[in-house]
C-alpha cells in the first residue's frame, strides 16, 4: 500500500501551514473551505496548524526547525533559502499553479488623512523633514519589496544605479524606526502614531479600510513592483511526516477560484483570470508595473542589496 493511500485510511491528519504575517485574515475563511472539501471528498479529518510572522523570521524558523508542510512566504528569495537548506525540492516553482505564485500586490503609500504633507509619489519619500515608515529588510519581505519599488523607481524610470543609491539613501535617512514586519510597521504608523507616510502591501491597506480605519488617505504610484508572493510544500517535512497528498491538496486548493476570491475579498490581486475580472474595480491598473526579475534573479536580489555588508547595510551606515 502506498504512502498516500495509508495517509487517507487514518481518521485525521494534521498539517502546518508557515505564513507572513498579512495572510491570516485571508487563511481564515480559507482553510475551513479547504477542511470541508477534504472531509467530503476523502472523509477524512485535516487539521491545519498555522504560524505567522515577517517573512524572513518564519523563514529561519522553518530552517531552524520548525515543522512546515506548507509555506505561504512574501518574497521567492525566501523559499530560496528553504531550497538551499535541502528542505524544498529543485524546481518547486513547477509543482503548484502560476510557478507557486499565488497572489500578487503592489506597495502603496499610506499618508495622514487629507494628505497634510502633501506626498504623493516616490521622489516626495526623500524630501527634508518627510518621516517615513516602512520594516526591516533583513526580517520582512514588504520591507524587501518596499526597497525594490524604491530602486526600481529610478533604474525603470529612465535612471542609473547611482541614481538609485542615492535616492534610496536619502529616503532611509527619513526612516525613524525599522519594525520587523509588515504589520508591525502598521502598528507603528497607525497605533503609535509616527511618521508621514507608511510604505505598505496594497492588500495591508485595503485590510485596514474594512476593518473601519477611515483616518488615512493613500495612492498607488504608477511606477510599481509586482510582488509576487510564493507558496511551496516543503519535500523534507512531508516525506518525513507523510502528509504529501494532503500537504500537496491544500497548496494547490489556494489557486482555486474559491480560495482565490477570499484572498481578493481582503485585498490581494487574484492570478486567477475570472476572479481577477470580478474584483477588477477594486484594483486599478498599474501603469509601469516591473517584476523583481527585471533587477535580477532572487540570489542576485539577496547577494546585492540585502546580505550582510551589501548596499542595505552600507545605505544604514
Amino acid at each position: 500500500m502506498d504512502a498516500g493511500k495509508q495517509e487517507t485510511k487514518q481518521k485525521s491528519v494534521e498539517i502546518t501551514l508557515v505564513s507572513y504575517a498579512v495572510t491570516q485574515s485571508a487563511y481564515s475563511k480559507i482553510i475551513p473551505l479547504f477542511v470541508n472539501k477534504w472531509k467530503r471528498e476523502k472523509n477524512q479529518d485535516v487539521v491545519i496548524k498555522q504560524s505567522y510572522g515577517g517573512s524572513g523570521s518564519q523563514t529561519r524558523a522553518v530552517i531552524d526547525g520548525l515543522e512546515a508542510d506548507v509555506v505561504n512566504l512574501a518574497i521567492g528569495s525566501d523559499v530560496e533559502r528553504l531550497q538551499k537548506a535541502g528542505l524544498v525540492g529543485a524546481g518547486w516553482q513547477k509543482e503548484l499553479p502560476n510557478n507557486g505564485i499565488v497572489t500578487r500586490s503592489v506597495v502603496a503609500l499610506v499618508t495622514r488623512k487629507g494628505n497634510p504633507k502633501g506626498i504623493r509619489n516616490w521622489p516626495d519619500l526623500a524630501k527634508p523633514g518627510i518621516k517615513v515608515i516602512t520594516a526591516n529588510p533583513k526580517t520582512s519581505g514588504v520591507a524587501r519589496w518596499n526597497f525594490l519599488a524604491l530602486w526600481g523607481s529610478v533604474t525603470r524610470n529612465g535612471g542609473n544605479e547611482q541614481q538609485a543609491t542615492n535616492f534610496v539613501r536619502n529616503v532611509y535617512k527619513n526612516v525613524p524606526v525599522l519594525p520587523k514586519d509588515a504589520r508591525e510597521a502598521t502598528d507603528v504608523f497607525f497605533k503609535q502614531d509616527q511618521g508621514d507616510v507608511l510604505l505598505n502591501y496594497e492588500n495591508e491597506v485595503i485590510l485596514a479600510r474594512q476593518k473601519g480605519e477611515t483616518d488615512f488617505s493613500y495612492t498607488i504610484p504608477a511606477v510599481n513592483v509586482s510582488i509576487d508572493p510564493p507558496v511551496a510544500v516543503v519535500d523534507k517535512i512531508v516525506d518525513k511526516r507523510k502528509t504529501r497528498e494532503v500537504a500537496t491538496a491544500f497548496a494547490r486548493f489556494l489557486f482555486t477560484p474559491e480560495a482565490q476570491r477570499e484572498f481578493a475579498k481582503v485585498g490581494f490581486r487574484p492570478v486567477n483570470g475570472t476572479v481577477a475580472n470580478e474584483f477588477g474595480k477594486q484594483y486599478p491598473k498599474v501603469a509601469k508595473l516591473f517584476p523583481a526579475s527585471a533587477i535580477g534573479s532572487w540570489s542576485e536580489i539577496q547577494k546585492k542589496f540585502f546580505a550582510d555588508g551589501a548596499i542595505f547595510d552600507q545605505i544604514q551606515r
